[in-house]
């Protein structure tokens, strides 16, 4: 196997939309994610629902448009895992909890585990790639110019502080400014039910 991308690179390369670097981050982190959910999923009867391939990928579709917009700061690989593994919690948890408000009864639902359904591959599909591309399409559409903005200077890898200096605003106050635009657009798209990362 070649040699891995260096963290800060792959992340780079993610911002700015590289389809390698996101087929990359995806076979380093699905698995673990896919671990910290089916540890948490302790009723079986979810399983017929859903599995853990679904909540990985409804975590990675967040993670991807969100750091696409460049709303993460991240120093290291620890600290990536850390917030797929948050996102997923926080993802799981409202995935069960819309089951049980719906009143659905999982006894009823037709027999076959998680287990037996086909699991998709780790690396992307064509057609999973154009709905990824889509997806971004999408977002961008829904920002306002002074958002798109923002997002452009953070894919060409530009610091918070830098930003700031040349707008004339605090780089805090950007920051959340785009988090906010973010969190706007993701749960127009039902991406996110709540803005949890």
């Amino acid at each position: 196997m070649a040699d891995e991308t260096p963290f800060a690179d792959l992340i780079a390369r993610v911002r700015s939309g590289d389809e390698q670097a996101a087929s990359e981050l995806v076979r380093r982190y699905e698995p673990a994610i896919r671990r910290a959910v089916r540890v948490r999923l302790a009723d079986t009867r979810l399983e017929r629902a859903f599995d853990s391939m679904d909540i990985c990928q409804s975590v990675m579709a967040s993670f991807f448009v969100r750091a696409a917009l460049g709303q993460y700061d991240l120093d290291g690989p620890d600290q990536l895992l850390r917030l797929l593994a948050t996102m997923a919690r926080h993802k799981l948890a409202d995935q069960v909890s819309r089951e049980r408000a719906e009143c659905r009864d999982n006894r009823r639902v037709e027999e076959g585990s998680a287990h037996s359904r086909d699991v998709m591959a780790g690396s992307p599909t064509p057609s999973r790639e154009v709905a990824a591309r889509d997806l971004l399409l999408e977002v961008q559409g829904r920002l306002s110019p002074e958002e798109r903005r923002l997002v452009e200077m953070r894919q060409q890898g530009r610091e918070w502080s830098d930003i700031a200096a040349e707008l004339g605003e605090s780089a805090e106050a950007l920051r959340k400014r785009l988090a906010r635009a973010t969190g706007r657009v993701a749960h127009e798209l039902g991406l996110d039910d709540f803005d949890h990362a």
